[in-house]
């Protein structure tokens, strides 16, 4: 997993409450196991019309987000059911970062799996956020990681809260694979050791 330490730029507002991962990525296109090739669909009922063309209304179909790589939602994103292919759809399309009030429990845990970072923050500051990823591509944020800050276009700062494992896990780059691979020095010791004292299993 690639690891996410400071990341910069685009930010597209999508101020719309209660985005469920049925919205995120339809039920239709959840027959891959693949994480990949999913970006095409993110958000595939507001992103396009009834005849498969782009909606032009849509904000990231417009020219100013199409490179976007932070989304600044509406409260409770990520609700529904409890498909891991809605961090795979987003993460394909480029999204790096979610900043909203609060999310589902399910959906803000399986971003981190994937690579990605969910900020929850309060209305307050969700609101002057909102109002700067407005500003189109020209106004480009900055998310710190190691020192837990959003920093906006104009300088203003937002500092966030982080379980210090989930931190630690995408510093390092570390999805739950990762993880296991850290110990696979121990594992084999303890298989070694299994091996000889019950060579009968």
């Amino acid at each position: 997993m690639e690891k996410f330490e400071k990341l910069t730029g685009i930010a597209a507002p999508m101020p719309l409450v209660n985005i469920d991962t049925d919205m995120i990525i339809p039920k239709q296109f959840l027959k891959t196991i693949k994480r990949s090739g999913l970006g095409v669909h993110a958000f595939d009922e507001m992103r396009y019309l009834d005849d498969g063309s782009e909606n032009p209304d849509f904000v990231l179909n417009k020219p100013a987000y199409r490179d976007t790589q932070i989304l600044v939602a509406g409260d409770n994103f990520g609700c529904g059911s409890s498909r891991e292919h809605a961090p795979w759809a987003l993460a394909d399309f480029g999204i790096k970062a979610v900043i909203s009030t609060s999310f589902a429990d399910i959906f803000y845990n399986n971003c981190f799996k994937n690579g990605m970072l969910p900020i929850a923050l309060p209305q307050e500051a969700v609101d002057m956020l909102m109002q700067d990823a407005e500003k189109g591509a020209n106004a480009r944020m900055t998310i710190d990681l190691e020192n837990q800050v959003v920093t906006t276009s104009d300088g203003e700062e937002f500092r966030f809260e982080i379980d210090s494992f989930k931190k630690h896990c995408l510093l390092e780059g570390l999805d739950d694979i990762g993880l296991t691979m850290e110990k696979v020095g121990a594992i084999d010791s303890f298989e070694e050791q299994a091996g000889q004292s019950r060579p009968w299993v």
